[in-house]
């Protein structure tokens, strides 16, 4: 299973470029993105609706966020953090319904 190992490799590093790549957010607001939780009371409900349902963000809930004092850039790279993020809980529940469906382990 060699392309599946290639996916795990590629998606191990988007996950720690997007972390500790450089960038305009603070790396550990990047990392709350990630998880989906845990940032400023300005920018958890963005942050949030990215997670829960990307349809439902509003042009007010981006104002409140650069009222805090996030510009745009810091602004996309939280909001990729938490696509990624997102996505990754799902990648790996994939991954966990695989190991248990299989009856082994899948990294």
């Amino acid at each position: 299973m060699p392309d599946e190992n290639k996916h795990r490799k590629l998606h191990r590093s988007l996950v720690e470029r997007i972390l500790t790549g450089a960038g305009e957010a603070a790396s550990a607001d990047r990392a709350s993105a990630f998880a989906g939780t845990g940032l400023p009371p300005a920018v958890q409900p963005l942050i949030d609706k990215v997670v829960d349902g990307p349809t439902r963000v509003t042009d007010a809930d981006v104002a409140a966020a650069e009222a805090a004092g996030y510009n745009e850039d810091q602004l996309f790279e939280l909001v990729v953090c938490a696509a990624v993020g997102r996505s990754s809980r799902l990648y790996h529940a994939g991954l966990a319904a695989l190991d248990a469906a299989t009856d082994r382990r899948v990294d």
